[in-house]
């Protein structure tokens, strides 16, 4: 039995700052924020990558449906404890809860720090390449990428920082827009490109492996991110024991159907060799497609999409520094709340703010990419764990929904993720002990929030 002091201290239902943010999204805007968060850049980017490393049809698609299948498991145990721990912070909340306020703190600073403003940095990137290389057909100066980049960021940071429920607007309006050019581009293209397309897109002479597999999920990993978005504003979902698990699973559906089916599309219009030499695959197959406006065309179609993305994180992310700053373990301003919509805009503006300086200090999209994607694969398998040392401790809390597969599905994810995270240490080392560096730099400020947290009275 778990007292009502316990669940403060967890961070659960019953806490002081459980419910001082309004209960404004529904079930459609959840579910276009995870769509939002996941199709962005990276499914215009990196199939190159992946075919490069995969040039096999089948190892290619094995590794985005692989890609969709370790989002979905993730999304059981994460629709389980979300449902749990209804309230803003994610994994933050629920691994506090499972293990000690220091390893929630600890995740929760490296998905605010690195996950979190990484995934931001990398969108604005992209942005600029799509109008520099997509629009211009040559690529900018780093100052006005910079520029560019930067402005974009605090763009959406300003609408989020007005207002959680116009944040959430833009969103959904984002989204809609992102699937209906994929649909265009999915069914239309090879309508109307079947002349010019590859004459066998599937001939191949690479040779793929296992090992370059498992570092191939790498970007494919990067690209699903985004599919837990919900649960960091289970605070601000009505219903979410009902809304939040729907959320997750109808919006990865969406996502998982749409990655198979433009790279499907990118590999009939270029084939799968010459698709792993291609620097942007979504405006190579737009010029295949549809002539030489077409590039111009998906260009665009990628602006809208990366707009998107980086909107719908720059709407989520602060949830987690007002967690902890709601927990006297952040600095205190970062809970503060608007006076008329109650958005935690101080939370909002220093992750613009750290957004914009890894911007200045990593030269290279790809660089931020593998720096971003070690902190998610750190983060989902501390976050999966602790629905076993919940399930155990904590039998009979209320659980509006229960993960299906449990023990096994969420085993596999651990070791699936732990595969990955071997192999991008291995090939990725300087980024990935980046991101290390970063999660490991919360003990000492931890420590110091800790020590100056007023105690409980006995």
């Amino acid at each position: 039995m778990v007292s009502e002091s316990e669940k403060n201290a967890a961070g659960g239902e019953g806490a002081a700052t459980a419910s001082e943010l309004p209960r404004v999204l529904s079930l459609r805007d959840a579910t276009m924020l995870v769509v939002s968060s996941v199709i962005g850049v990276g499914i215009f980017l990196t199939p190159d990558e992946v075919a490069k490393l995969l040039p096999r049809p089948g190892w290619f698609f094995a590794a985005w449906l692989a890609g969709g299948l370790l989002s979905v498991a993730g999304a059981l145990a994460n629709a389980e404890l979300g449902a749990m721990f209804p309230r803003a912070g994610g994994n933050y909340v629920y691994l506090r809860a499972a293990y000690h306020p220091m390893a929630g703190f600890l995740v929760g600073w490296l998905s605010f720090f690195a996950i979190f403003a990484g995934t931001i940095a990398t969108l604005a990137d992209g942005f600029t390449i799509s109008i520099g290389n997509g629009l211009l057909g040559h690529d900018l100066s780093r100052p006005v990428k910079l520029a560019i980049a930067i402005g974009i960021i605090w763009l959406a940071t300003g609408v989020n920082a007005y207002a959680t429920k116009a944040g959430a607007k833009l969103n959904t309006a984002t989204a809609y827009l992102k699937v209906a050019a994929l649909v265009v581009l999915v069914v239309a293209g090879p309508i109307v490109g079947h002349s010019r397309a590859a004459a066998a897109p599937l001939a191949s002479t690479g040779e793929a492996s296992v090992p370059a597999f498992f570092v191939a999920l790498s970007p494919v990993i990067f690209s699903y991110l985004g599919w837990n978005a919900s649960v960091y504003v289970a605070g601000e979902i009505d219903k979410p024991g009902r809304n939040l698990p729907r959320s997750l699973f109808w919006g990865l559906g969406i996502c998982t159907s749409f990655y198979v089916l433009v790279t499907g599309t990118y590999i009939y219009a270029l084939g799968i060799e010459p698709l792993g030499s291609t620097a942007l695959p979504g405006p190579a197959t737009g010029i295949v497609l549809f002539g030489p406006v077409g590039g111009k065309i998906v260009a665009t179609m990628m602006l809208v999409s990366i707009f998107g993305c980086l909107n719908s994180n720059v709407l989520v992310g602060p949830r987690i520094a007002y967690a902890m700053a709601s927990d006297r373990l952040f600095f205190s301003v970062a809970a503060r709340l608007s006076k008329g919509s109650q958005t935690p805009w101080v939370a909002v503006v220093v992750q613009a703010t750290t957004a914009s300086v890894l911007l200045l200090v990593f030269d290279d999209l790809r660089q931020v990419l593998a720096y971003t994607t070690f902190g998610i694969v750190v983060a989902t398998i501390a976050d999966t764990t602790a629905l076993y040392v919940l399930r155990r401790r904590e039998p009979d809390r209320p659980r509006p929904y229960r993960a299906l597969g449990y023990p096994v599905v969420p085993l596999l994810y651990v070791v699936a993720n732990v595969a990955i995270a071997v192999s991008m240490l291995v090939e990725k080392p300087k980024e990935s002990l980046l991101s290390l560096g970063v999660l490991f730099a919360g003990a000492p400020v931890y420590l110091l929030f800790a020590a100056k947290k007023p105690q409980p009275s006995a």
